[in-house]
C-alpha cells in the first residue's frame, strides 16, 4: 500500500512558495508535467512543492525558476508577498 499523502503544507512559507511556482506556471500557460520536464525535476516532486508539502532544495529551485524564465530570488520575493497578504476568507455558505 503506497504511502499517504501529506495534505497539510509544511509551513506557511512552503506553502507560498509553492503558490509563487504554481502562479508563475500558469502564467506561463503550462502544465505541471510540462515545467516538470522542462525543469528536470519529476512531475509529482513539483506537485508536492506546488502544494507546499515537498521541500525543494536549492539546485531544485534554480531548475524550476530557469524553467519559468525567472531568477529563484523573483519566486522568493512572491512568496514573502503571498506569506504577508491577509489570508482569503472562505465564502460562508
Amino acid at each position: 500500500m503506497p504511502p499517504r499523502r501529506q495534505s497539510q503544507p509544511r509551513s506557511p512559507e512552503h506553502a507560498a512558495l509553492g503558490e509563487a511556482i504554481r502562479l508563475a506556471r500558469v502564467e506561463h500557460g503550462l502544465s505541471q508535467e510540462q515545467l516538470a520536464d522542462a525543469a528536470g525535476v519529476h512531475v509529482t516532486h513539483l506537485g508536492g512543492v506546488e502544494r507546499g508539502v515537498r521541500n525543494p532544495n536549492y539546485s531544485t529551485l534554480v531548475r524550476i525558476a530557469g524553467a519559468l524564465g525567472v531568477s529563484p530570488g523573483t519566486l522568493v520575493t512572491r512568496a514573502d508577498a503571498l506569506a504577508t497578504r491577509p489570508p482569503r476568507r472562505s465564502p460562508r455558505a
